[in-house]
């Protein structure tokens, strides 16, 4: 009888064990840490971190080189008050708005102007006309990183033309390369020249091909457009002032996508050709400076 209930006593602490070693086994599983939520967490920390600070002025383009050195050189020294990652110019601001310009000048003019925004660590999206290797001139954005480094160029592709037959314009003073865009601190970013936005019909002789949305479609974040249009103290420059305007937020938000603009703000006086400043993804000013004479801004993009 004793052996027995020992026999029992014995088999009831093997089942106890058994039980304990499931139990603890089923423990392991359920206090395993859950990291989904902090990792989740941890990559939307990462994709609100993801910003960049950008800057533009609106200046006095015109053909005098020195001029348009000193007052670029003035617009890096407030991206860098800004702590602004890149600066805007507008469209022929180093140059002129002009193929016909010194082009050895231009050159050294454009080192001084890259070597004084990387010692400020402020990157570049300078509105330039250049001649290239090829002896052709372009009317470009030439984009820079904050160490100087040369990223590539935008060239102008809806290049401005009359409707007569030959067209006269630049269209015959400027030569142009596919759209393209570019790399600038782990973003994909993008070039547009005054017209490539909008094509005015007044103007325009080559296909509307939607350069914006295109961008858009190779993964551009942002736009950068550098713009140098016409103006007078007619009705006429107020509707093109709305047309251009309507045109950067419709185009904004069909492509989802970041514009931050610059236009020329010559002559002082007079209204300029279109609103300069920042749209977001959905065509919303976030930005904007005062319709005339020299203007600088800056803002925050944050990339989600």
């Amino acid at each position: 009888m004793m052996k027995k209930y020992s026999k029992l006593q014995h088999n009831h602490k093997l089942v106890n064990i058994v039980l304990i070693f499931f139990i603890l086994v089923l423990l392991s599983f359920n206090t395993k840490p859950d990291n989904s939520f902090s990792t989740k967490h941890s990559q939307n920390d990462k994709r609100i971190q993801k910003r960049i600070r950008v800057a533009g002025v609106k200046i006095l383009v015109s053909n005098d080189l020195n001029a348009n050195v000193a007052v670029i050189k003035k617009a890096i020294d407030f991206a860098q008050q800004e702590k602004a990652d890149i600066l805007l110019t507008p469209e022929g601001s180093l140059s002129g708005y002009t193929p016909d310009f010194n082009r050895i000048e231009v050159k050294k003019a454009l080192k001084e102007i890259v070597d004084y925004a990387s010692s400020a660590k402020v990157g570049l999206a300078l509105g330039t006309c250049f001649y290239e290797e090829d002896n052709k001139c372009y009317n470009q954005i030439r984009f820079y990183d904050k160490e100087g480094s040369f990223l590539g160029f935008h060239s102008k592709i809806l290049r401005c033309g009359n409707h007569d037959d030959p067209e006269e314009g630049e269209i015959n003073y400027y030569a142009s390369t596919p759209l393209r865009t570019f790399e600038f601190e782990g973003m994909i970013i993008g070039g547009l020249i005054c017209n490539d936005m909008w094509a005015n019909p007044a103007c325009t002789t080559l296909p509307d091909t939607h350069l914006s949305q295109q961008l858009s479609k190779k993964g551009a974040m942002i736009i950068f457009h550098a713009v140098n249009g016409g103006r007078d103290d007619s009705e006429w420059s107020l509707v093109n002032w709305n047309f251009h305007e309507s045109n950067l937020r419709m185009r904004a938000a069909s492509g989802n996508i970041w514009v931050v603009t610059a236009d020329n703000s010559y002559p002082g006086h007079l209204k300029s050709s279109c609103p300069s400043g920042v749209l977001n993804p959905e065509g919303n000013w976030v930005c904007t400076t005062k319709a005339k004479g020299i203007q600088y801004f800056s803002y925050t993009i944050i990339l989600n």
